[in-house]
């Protein structure tokens, strides 16, 4: 007996086995397509987990870095150009190029920029590179006359390209400044 849904094939059996082979045929087609849009989604899916794996690793810091130098203004003093009112006043500026020195005093560098005294007794507003053989790095922000001074780095050449980070600078009351540089480069 045929099934109830080939009621208009029973006066036509080759019909029906016609309609039945399309359904089969249909059925098979459905089949190796919904297996192909498997397979394309389970690519696509470990594509997706591959990429963020890599994606969360080229963004990923390493553990920074540290560089502890000391500037010494002993030797070659910052020179004092008063522009404003006589004596420490708002505008005036230090220019500097001095010894940059290692936590064991061996010379490794220079360090030289400028410094505007934005508050009297208090700070001046900085900027300057800390020069080595192998490359050099930028640095600028406030500086205070006494105490540690938060100072962004800015940007490097040679071995710091693509430096960031930041550097404490002490003034350390006998003509040198600490300075501690913890960075990354990217």
């Amino acid at each position: 007996m045929r099934p109830r849904s080939c009621r208009a094939c029973w006066n036509h059996p080759q019909e029906h086995r016609k309609v039945t082979e399309l359904k089969v045929s249909r059925q098979r087609c459905q089949i190796r397509l919904l297996r192909t849009m498997k397979k394309i989604f389970i690519s696509i899916k470990s594509l997706l987990l591959t990429a963020s794996v890599l994606g969360a690793a080229a963004c990923s810091q390493d553990d920074p870095q540290t560089l502890i130098t000391i500037a010494d203004a002993r030797i070659d003093t910052a020179r004092f150009i008063d522009t404003g009112e006589a004596g420490d006043s708002v505008g005036d500026v230090l220019v500097f190029d001095q010894p940059l020195l290692d936590e064991h005093h061996n010379n490794i560098g220079n360090n030289s920029g400028t410094c505007i005294r934005t508050r009297v007794g208090d700070s001046f507003q900085c900027q300057w590179t800390l020069t080595f053989d192998n490359g050099s790095i930028q640095v600028a922000g406030r500086e205070f006359d006494q105490g540690a001074s938060a100072i962004s780095i800015v940007g490097g050449t040679g071995k710091y390209s693509g430096i960031t980070g930041d550097m404490q600078s002490v003034n350390n009351n006998d003509g040198t400044f600490t300075q501690t540089l913890t960075y990354w480069i990217r």
